[in-house]
């Protein structure tokens, strides 16, 4: 298949938001989580553009190629309108979101603020609970934005506590940290990415979720892979989002996995995102 990515740059809030246009065909825009890049979303795969979509990727303000945001504005709202800038921008009306936990989350505020443009949402390993969102889990965040901008991606890895990661995965974990830290070109800005964002509200009330009537798929990944993105608060999502569907990798009647989170798994999840938006034709 030859390469028909075209570049994509988006003027957007006092920030310029490197990105990329794959394919033709329906659209589907992937936003990453805090700390990745555009790429950890599908991981590389590119199903999504062989099966007949336009993919709209683009590193959020202050991560990857994207400039930092100025007076630190890395709040839902400003995420929230960079994604608007970068729709405009590609002249797409209306698409499919999908988003991977910070990106879950724009995705969600972005489809309460601006319901017609949104044809299909896909939440990967929302994380967000309202009712828990305090003062205590900030604290883990901090220490993560200290550890960067004081000792790059060796503090960073220092910080996140890699021996509380189940040993199964501690390898795979230390090695996508390092990858994703990487990519960065101003660590600094994802640094204060670090402290802005997590104490951001993307809504007020799980209940916020009942208002969203396009077709919806959560993808949750099972507590001990990934603790940091709790399976429950993947099941509240669907729950209360009408008719989303839910998509968990298989577990042994033990309960533990049998192999990596579906979010990992950039194929696999790129199948369920091609369901996803044949469902959603009919919004397109």
């Amino acid at each position: 298949m030859p390469d028909d990515t075209t570049g994509l740059t988006v003027a957007a809030g006092g920030v310029t938001l490197s990105g990329e246009r794959t394919g033709e065909g329906t659209a589907i825009v992937l936003l990453h989580g805090l700390t990745a890049t555009r790429r950890y979303v599908v991981m590389g795969s590119r199903a999504l553009e062989r099966s007949g979509h336009t993919v709209i990727a683009y590193d959020a303000r202050g991560h990857g190629r994207s400039s930092p945001a100025p007076n630190r504005a890395y709040d839902y709202e400003d995420l929230a309108a960079d994604l608007l800038a970068a729709l405009n921008a590609a002249g797409i009306e209306h698409a499919v979101l999908a988003g991977a936990s910070m990106g879950a989350h724009t995705a969600v505020r972005f489809t309460l603020e601006h319901p017609e443009r949104v044809a299909g949402l896909a939440l990967i390993t929302p994380a967000y609970e309202p009712s828990s969102h305090g003062q205590d889990q900030f604290v883990r965040w901090d220490a993560l934005a200290h550890g960067l901008r004081e000792g790059g991606v060796d503090g960073f890895i220092q910080a996140y506590d890699l021996d509380a990661v189940p040993a199964a995965w501690r390898e795979t974990v230390q090695t996508v940290l390092r990858q994703r830290l990487s990519a960065h070109e101003h660590p600094d800005a994802v640094a204060d990415a670090l402290e802005a964002v997590p104490r951001s509200r993307p809504f007020e009330e799980m209940a916020d979720l009942g208002e969203i009537s396009v077709p919806t798929l959560v993808v949750a990944s099972r507590d001990e892979a990934d603790p940091e993105h709790p399976l429950a608060v993947g099941e509240r999502y669907a729950a209360t989002i009408p008719g989303a569907r839910l998509a968990v990798e298989d577990a042994r009647a033990d309960g533990h996995p049998i192999r990596s989170p579906i979010a990992w798994q950039g194929g696999q999840l790129s199948k369920l995102l091609i369901e996803l938006m044949d469902n959603a034709s009919a919004n397109m």
